[in-house]
């Protein structure tokens, strides 16, 4: 019979936690190179990442997943008992993962700090404000859309059209009703009358910014890029025409500095950053990555929802801009999940069906040959759960040793790092052999549409591009832009390979249709839009929020 685990922040909260100075004291971090945000969080400063710029770097280990379903994948929980793992076997290894965004943690995932016993710490502090890096982003990004309108409403020597204005708000919590709304209602004294709307904080183009910068500097650059309204006739407006990047730029001086945290067995953490994988590029700030591979030997970090969506824009769009050189890629594979793809049903993922996993499996092929087209070697782990069977997990195992590719059974989740061994030495193995020679998709030069083009055929296995509505037209005016050069970060539903999210498994024969192009210049790339991607997701009918509470004593209970 098998025992119940505990609740995540249960664990969370029985675990002693070490001083963020004894962490960064044997990372080689003075205590004058670190900002402490009380006894267990700090942040690195701006002059400890300069001193250590010639340093080589160390190697780097990129986590994915297949296509994720309700049944999950446990990608972070992964990401960190993998590093635990390493951490225990005497290797100095670190983990880069992203910051939870408020609005999924009381929406529908109650949390995103890892599971079980490979958690970063302090799970309830990570989850909820942090160091307030979400809140400077929002502040930022609100600050520049103020400027906005106050310069509609202050006499428009622009001569901006209300309509055509780019730019909305954001929010960092999941609020349907704000995603289309007017402004300027209640007279001339407050403002121009238009139709706006709100985004969640992940969506932010300034949080994509933070997660591509290089530093301060280079953040306020990139803040002046941003395009905030069309003037039609190829001419539009930046931040820069308002003159706001430098108060935007003040509002993240501390923002931009990664967070040094702790897992639950003491081993060093970099956390940093949180755009979403289906609108932007789904990765934790490359000034941590960065970091990372600076202070460590092996640097662990994971890219948003599958490897359709976060891992291509990790090597299309991240490496590139950060000269990054990824050594190995691990996909994380449940039996639960593939079965799902192949059509079991939810209400009988304990019962064993293998036949069901044989079906979803093509899956889970197509993200292992879509990770081998960049030239990285694969690793498969099986998160595995207590009902998967022999039987399924054999099966699993069959068709990652029929494309060349090494599988490891992960139990990290109820294990901590003696369950990340298996996997943590075919990491190693595959360091080891030195096999990967990394190249992007496409080439800065290949022209816009082929770069769409590449990414829907090659990554999703569509037959081809329809662009539907102004695309067309949109693609054509960026083709002719400064921006042409710019890389693609496609837009898409994280819960198929094509735009239709019912469509499960490895689908054929279908076709992605491009609605809208959009130019984030500030980030670095230009958003293909698909399908019906919602910028300000709505809660589920039963929040996580409902079961959250506080105690007079201040303990936290309901954070998964």
């Amino acid at each position: 019979m098998s025992i119940k685990q505990l609740p995540d922040i249960e664990i969370a909260q029985q675990a002693s936690l070490r001083p963020v100075q004894d962490i960064a004291r044997e990372l080689g971090l003075g205590s004058d190179e670190i900002d402490t945000y009380g006894h267990v969080k700090a942040k690195v400063t701006g002059a400890a990442i300069r001193a250590r710029e010639d340093q080589a770097d160390g190697s780097l280990v990129l986590v994915t997943a297949i296509t994720p379903t309700p049944a999950g994948e446990g990608k972070t929980t992964t990401t960190v008992g993998l590093t635990q793992a390493l951490q225990r076997m005497g290797h100095r290894a670190i983990s880069a993962t992203r910051e939870p965004s408020l609005g999924p943690v009381f929406g529908v995932k109650g949390g995103a700090a890892g599971g079980g016993y490979a958690q970063v710490v302090p799970m309830e502090d990570i989850n909820l404000h942090f160091t307030g890096d979400f809140a400077a982003v929002t502040a930022a990004h609100n600050l520049l859309a103020a400027m906005l309108d106050n310069h509609l409403h202050q006499g428009n020597k622009l001569g901006l059209d209300g309509r055509r204005v780019l730019w909305r708000r954001v929010m960092d919590m999941n609020d349907r009703s704000l995603y289309k709304v007017v402004t300027g209602l209640g007279g001339r004294t407050r403002g121009v009358p238009r139709e706006t709307g709100f985004d969640i904080t992940p969506a932010s183009e300034v949080m994509a910014i933070l997660c591509l910068a290089r530093d301060l500097q280079d953040l306020k650059q990139r803040f002046s890029e941003i395009v905030v309204a069309d003037l039609g006739r190829g001419q539009y407006v930046t931040a820069a025409d308002l003159n706001a990047q430098g108060a935007m730029a003040i509002l993240m001086r501390d923002a931009v500095l990664p967070n040094l945290v702790q897992n639950l067995e003491g081993g060093p953490a970099l956390i940093h950053g949180g755009p979403v994988g289906n609108i932007a590029h789904g990765c934790n700030s490359l000034i941590a990555t960065r970091l990372g591979l600076k202070l460590a030997d092996i640097t662990v970090t994971e890219a948003g929802f599958g490897a359709d969506l976060g891992a291509e824009k990790f090597f299309n769009i991240k490496c590139p801009a950060g000269n990054l050189k990824p050594r190995v890629a691990v996909l994380v594979a449940t039996v639960r999940a593939l079965k799902l793809h192949g059509g079991a049903s939810r209400r009988e993922l304990a019962v064993e069906d293998v036949e069901a996993l044989r079906q979803g499996l093509p899956n889970m092929e197509r993200h292992m040959g879509n990770i081998q087209k960049f030239g990285v070697p694969v690793v498969v782990a099986i998160n595995r759960f207590p009902t998967d069977t022999d039987a399924e997990v054999a099966a699993l195992e069959e068709v990652a040793a029929s494309m060349g590719v090494p599988c490891a059974v992960s139990t990290v989740f109820s294990e901590g790092s003696q369950g990340g061994e298996e996997l943590a030495e075919s990491v190693l193995k595959v360091l080891d052999s030195g096999e990967s020679s990394f190249r992007p998709l496409y080439e800065p030069e290949t022209p816009l549409r082929e770069k769409i083009e590449i990414v829907a055929r090659q990554i999703y296995g569509a037959g081809g591009v329809d662009y539907v509505g102004g695309s067309n037209r949109d693609v054509q005016r960026l083709e002719r832009s400064q921006w042409q050069h710019l890389p693609v970060c496609m837009a898409k539903t994280q819960y198929s390979f094509s735009d239709n999210p019912k469509l499960l498994g490895r689908p054929e024969d279908f076709r992605i249709a491009v609605r809208d192009v959009r130019v984030s210049a500030g980030a670095g790339f230009i958003v293909p839009v698909t399908g019906n991607i919602m910028t300000m997701p709505g809660l589920p009918r039963r929040p996580f929020a409902v079961d959250m509470d506080i105690a007079t004593d201040g303990t936290i209970t309901g954070l998964a």
